[in-house]
């Protein structure tokens, strides 16, 4: 036999101290208690969980934002829509008063009474057009005077039975729903010993 198939191997097996450890993917073994590690791993979960349920409310919130902004906008539409609706369907039931007033101004040759009958008209479609658009006229002679609904101009003597209420009226007051238009420029009844007073 070969001198070479002789010799035997030896392999070194003694741990040096200080030396680099034979496998490097071997980690060092942890000083923290096992219970240490779990709660630090439950906490780490815990703000990752936290991290995505923060996300998820933001990109909720967002999302609802949107919708919101979309509605607001949706409704502005409509109501600017619905408002122009209402302006033309007003401004067109005015047109026949409109073209009945042409047709006074052509008549200008046209007997008397047949002209007072187109000025009624159109004041009757006049009327009509305010109605229909909810305008309402305010009562005013024969009622007690109303600061809120009333202007009083002017003030008559007159018996006691008239005293504070309305005696003539110079332009008619409106109102549409709960909103006043315009008061009504109203004459004012005074008894005969108030207005003395008042005159002294």
């Amino acid at each position: 036999m070969d001198r070479e198939e002789n010799e035997l191997r030896v392999t070194d097996r003694r741990r040096i101290f200080g030396a680099e450890p034979l496998n490097p993917e071997v980690e060092e073994p942890s000083l923290k208690p096992k219970y240490v590690e779990e709660l630090e791993a439950r906490t780490a979960a815990a703000e990752k969980q936290v991290q995505e349920v923060k996300a998820r409310f933001d990109q909720l919130r967002q999302q609802l934002q949107r919708e919101t902004d979309e509605t607001r906008q949706r409704l502005n539409r409509s109501a600017d829509e619905r408002a122009a609706g209402e302006k033309a369907k007003f401004i067109a039931s005015l047109l026949p008063a409109l073209d009945d007033l042409n047709r006074a101004i052509e008549a200008e040759n046209a007997p008397r009474e047949t002209i007072l009958e187109g000025i009624r008209s159109i004041a009757t479609s006049f009327e009509s057009a305010l109605t229909n658009a909810g305008v309402e006229p305010i009562s005013s002679v024969g009622e007690q005077f109303d600061p809120e609904l009333h202007e009083a101009v002017d003030t008559e003597e007159t018996d006691r039975e008239m005293d504070g209420k309305v005696i003539a009226e110079y332009s008619r007051g409106f109102r549409m729903g709960d909103r006043l238009l315009r008061p009504a420029r109203v004459k004012v009844g005074r008894a005969a010993e108030q207005f003395k007073q008042e005159s002294v």
